[in-house]
């Protein structure tokens, strides 16, 4: 049976990225998943890596409930907006508190990779903007793309990592809403 952990990284309970959370976790009903959604906004916990990796800071305990969580799930689910080109400070300051070495990957003394702790799980990247898909590929380079998948799950273990990506979120009307709520539905639906 496959166990799914559907992260929101966005602060704002109301936004549309939660509206997509819900969306995906209905789509799983009729799947033989077993499903659990973290809401990084309910978690209490500073998002400042403090020593950075020089000493390890203590793990409040949601960050070590969300580690257990992220280390049953075979399949990670990750929603969040896309803010200057990058995700929202809350999630960048859970990965930073989280994926540290011996839990997510371990370094290895002499050499530039480390071995990756994460293999054998897969993830999914549902990601909201402003920016029209095509100056984010082609202009910017897809850089918060880049960076969360190859730079932080890819080089965990993660893999396959497909993307979604959904834009532009700014004036979008119902319609739009509604279909994308559908086709994230359909994405829960769809694990095998």
């Amino acid at each position: 049976m496959k166990n799914v952990l559907i992260i929101n990284g966005h602060p704002d309970k109301e936004s549309f990225n939660h509206a997509l959370s819900n969306a995906y976790l209905e789509g799983t009903v009729s799947t033989n998943a077993e499903v659990v959604t973290l809401n990084i906004a309910d978690l209490e916990f500073s998002p400042n890596l403090q020593y950075g990796y020089r000493q390890r800071t203590n793990l409040e305990p949601d960050l070590l409930m969300a580690i257990e969580m992220i280390k049953k799930a075979n399949h990670i689910v990750w929603i969040f907006p896309m803010w200057w080109y990058g995700s929202p400070a809350l999630l960048k300051g859970f990965i930073d508190r989280t994926f540290l070495p011996g839990i997510t990957y371990e370094p290895v003394p002499g050499k530039p990779f480390p071995i990756k702790l994460m293999k054998g799980k897969s993830a999914r990247i549902i990601i909201t903007s402003d920016t029209p898909k095509w100056y984010n590929r082609f202009v910017m380079r897809s850089p918060t793309i880049n960076q969360f998948k190859r730079g932080t799950l890819l080089f965990c273990g993660f893999s396959p990592v497909k993307v979604t990506y959904i834009a532009p979120i700014k004036d979008s009307h119902l319609e739009f809403r509604k279909k994308w709520l559908k086709k994230v539905s359909l994405l829960g639906q769809d694990l095998k």
